[in-house]
């Protein structure tokens, strides 16, 4: 049976802390434009407090969720059990972007330490809803471990490169808002 939290409780941040795999969706204001869902991994996800988390934005070919939350701050984040007990969990929010520069870019940064190439952002979400459901319909997967890819590419560019495909590849969102600056 589903259930909505006050916060996120010790029992939930520890199912939480324990997934390898969240997705993230976000949305532009209005009916027109593209709903964006994403996969993420590689030990990006963090819980700041009761009502906070925070992701890292490592670069990639969209800017979805970066021109969504501009637009309108309406993102949510997904959790669901593919090892062990069936369960799934989604925190409801409003999010940020906190880009380099930011006054509080270099503390959340360093609280990723696994990850140190290739991050545009941090997206920290004031978390409002929290709620369960059962995950009954969800198949069992075992982990096998993290792909490194996308972490290579970003090593391989460099930061200066890596600005420039920024700067041509994430400058728009697929609807043409304003990704990064």
């Amino acid at each position: 049976m589903a259930k909505t939290y006050d916060a996120i409780d010790q029992s939930l941040a520890d199912f939480i802390e324990a997934q390898h795999l969240f997705f993230v969706a976000s949305a532009p204001a209005g009916a027109a434009g593209h709903v964006n869902l994403s996969p993420k991994g590689l030990d990006s996800f963090r819980i700041l407090g009761p009502y906070t988390v925070a992701y890292l934005d490592l670069t990639g070919s969209g800017v979805e969720t970066i021109a969504h939350l501009r637009d309108n701050g309406r993102i949510t984040i997904m959790f669901c059990a593919f090892e062990g007990p069936p369960k799934i969990v989604r925190l409801y929010g409003r999010g940020e972007v906190v880009h380099p520069g930011h006054p509080e870019f270099a503390d959340l940064v360093g609280r990723f330490p696994a990850i140190t190439t290739g991050t545009r952002s941090v997206i920290r979400v004031a978390v409002e809803r929290v709620a369960d459901s059962c995950g009954y319909a969800v198949p069992r997967y075992a982990y096998e471990g993290e792909r490194r890819q996308l972490l290579d590419w970003a090593e391989s560019k460099g930061p200066d490169e890596l600005v420039t495909y920024r700067r041509e590849k994430n400058a728009r969102s697929i609807d043409e808002l304003p990704g990064i600056d």
